[in-house]
């Protein structure tokens, strides 16, 4: 990511030199990954448009893979009609487990492991969409209105890795393959908030228009049509690591080995947690979920199983890492949904973390009653009789004014916590305490305080200098049609008198609470985020990933060690077969064979 050198990678030079010597050790092309990698962010960025970057690679990748299968709209409709089920049926008549010989058969026959979601991309040298599997499940179109994505807190979160430490468990990875990462960075720059720390925390960005995808020749990376998440399926991948060289945020991982965890152990684990499936196929019955077979890429998928309701309903819309965060820094959702998670808590992060840090919960709401029954009803006696003091009550009630939606109107954490908030609200409401009044706002903070009354101040009679214009003389003679046409016009005057008073009296009538108080009362109680921004948005890669804190800057590099105040191999995770594993902040560390490893990034192109 340096703005210094001529790398077309954001993540530095030197992070292209090391992808560059990655390439050169596999099979295939590293020419043309590279270029093929540089055009594909050129196509987000909109210097080169989808069908130029097609056509300028499609004969390079039918000479190296034997097929390009990169999804174009056009060979859409006759990929599905012509690749119907055609080489699911050749692929079931040779024996493997689903790791190993289904991808060197899918290799060996020439198709890449054949097409995934869109089928083919383009037409080939005979005039014919390249052969495709389209999957049951994999044509449903998406009506656009839903996609996963997050907003991350990055000055809620304190380095803990407990989301490090949960994805890692969930999915049964090998030690040092960090789906979900944790870093801190230093970088020189003035005017910084003491209260921001230089933290990022990087999951697979998702991105609506991801470069990764655009490279991969099998489209084994693929955007799932439901829901936007962007996923690898393991049985189409066949490792060329394409993708590792055009993702602009460095998630990737190539999986050298043979898995610590076998396929069986997996299936066995999520038997004995209850789920609706081994934890490894979608409801697609696509395998791109949980730990990847050795030789294919992987990454963060946002926990397509749980979003699937294999794990339970009740973990729909919600991931390992999301779930196991303390401070309630990650927040998951539907990003184009305004009142799930991610969007409520980035239209006014402090509300969000104040109902966070607050969090009542049912229980409180309970214990209010019992605390309230034969209590006074006034403000005070409340205060006296119950666990709120008038700050906890002042924010409580904040929440609610600020809300920009329906409260506890999304299916989140965000809305049970608001959910919470009205519970409480309403017990208090029911005893007799007035929240809505004049005086026990201003006392919150939330209102002005009313004006004294003014006293002494009597009624002046508006009608003196009528009365004494009809009962004076008609000094200069008017007729009777003059009279009445002065009576007309002083009716419209009496009016119009009127009219102002009732004005006077309605700027006098209390108008409810003040919003821009209790929002100062948030952003006092739980501080404001020193920026809101999305990695890499000028690349055009839309990332679903929403940031709050520091952005890091052209200067930016990272810590090393990570720097968050907990080491890596401090903690450790549990795998399905029992055993603990320490985690690792670098798999340098771990693997014989070089691989791109996480540390040392020069975060200047974020």
């Amino acid at each position: 990511m340096s703005t210094d050198d001529e790398s077309f990678h954001p993540l530095g030079q030197e992070w292209e030199t090391e992808l560059e010597g990655m390439l050169d050790e596999t099979e295939y092309d590293s020419d043309l990954g590279m270029q093929m990698a540089q055009d594909a962010m050129r196509v987000t960025k909109g210097e080169l448009s989808e069908a130029e970057f097609h056509e300028k690679y499609h004969d390079d990748v039918m000479d190296e893979f034997g097929v390009d299968d990169r999804p174009t709209e056009a060979a859409y409709d006759q990929a599905q009609e012509e690749s119907s089920g055609a080489m699911g049926r050749m692929l079931s008549a040779f024996d493997g487990d689903g790791e190993e010989s289904r991808r060197d058969v899918m290799k060996k026959m020439g198709v890449g492991a054949a097409a995934v979601g869109l089928g083919a991309w383009g037409t080939v040298d005979d005039s014919q969409p390249s052969l495709g599997i389209s999957q049951e499940g994999d044509n449903d179109e998406g009506d656009g209105d839903f996609q996963w994505g997050m907003a991350i807190d990055l000055e809620r979160c304190d380095g803990c890795l407990s989301c490090v430490e949960a994805c890692a468990e969930e999915n049964n990875l090998d030690q040092g393959v960090n789906w979900m990462y944790v870093l801190e960075y230093d970088e020189p720059r003035a005017g910084t908030p003491e209260t921001s720390r230089n933290r990022l925390v990087r999951p697979c960005q998702h991105c609506t228009d991801a470069p990764c995808e655009k490279v991969c020749p099998t489209t084994a990376r693929h955007t799932r049509d439901s829901d936007g998440l962007v996923l690898t399926d393991y049985d189409v991948c066949i490792g060329c690591r394409y993708c590792q060289v055009a993702c602009p945020y460095g998630v990737n991982y190539f999986q050298w080995d043979e898995p610590d965890i076998t396929t069986d152990e997996i299936a066995e684990q999520a038997d004995d947690m209850g789920m609706d499936g081994d934890h490894m196929v979608d409801e697609r019955e696509r395998w791109v979920d949980s730990r990847a077979p050795r030789g294919t890429m992987s990454k963060c998928t946002m926990c397509p199983t749980r979003q699937d309701g294999l794990s339970g309903d009740d973990r729909v819309g919600t991931t390992a890492c999301q779930e196991a965060c303390p401070p309630d820094a990650i927040n998951f959702g539907n990003m184009h949904d305004e009142t799930s998670d991610p969007q409520v808590y980035a239209s006014n992060p402090s509300r969000g973390r104040t109902l966070s840090l607050l969090s009542v919960g049912e229980e409180f709401a309970e214990s209010l009653e019992e605390d309230l029954d034969g209590e006074d009803d006034d403000l005070e006696s409340v205060l006296e009789a119950t666990d709120l003091d008038e700050d906890t009550l002042g924010l409580l009630l904040a929440t609610e004014i600020t809300a920009e939606s329906e409260m506890g109107a999304g299916d989140g954490t965000i809305a049970d916590y608001e959910q919470d908030v009205m519970s409480t609200l309403e017990v208090l409401s029911d005893h007799g305490l007035d929240l809505e009044s004049e005086e026990v706002l201003s006392e919150l903070g939330l209102a002005d305080a009313p004006d004294p009354e003014e006293d002494g101040l009597g009624d002046e009679d508006e009608n003196g200098d009528d009365e004494e214009e009809e009962n004076g003389d008609d000094e200069n003679g008017d007729d009777e049609e003059e009279a009445e046409t002065d009576s007309f016009i002083q009716d419209d005057e009496d009016e119009e008198e009127d009219d102002e008073d009732d004005e006077e009296e309605d700027e006098d009538e209390f108008d409810g609470p003040d919003v821009e108080a209790a929002q100062n009362l948030l952003e006092a109680f739980a501080g404001v985020p020193s920026s809101n921004f999305r990695l890499l948005e000028d690349m055009g890669t839309n990332p679903n990933v929403i940031y709050l804190g520091n952005e890091p800057g052209p200067n930016a590099e990272q810590r090393e060690p990570t720097g968050t105040g907990v080491d890596y191999e401090n903690i450790s995770y549990q795998r399905a077969d029992g055993e603990r594993v320490e985690l690792v902040d670098n798999r340098k560390d771990v693997l014989d064979e070089k691989t791109v490893g996480d540390t040392g990034l020069n975060l200047g192109g974020w």
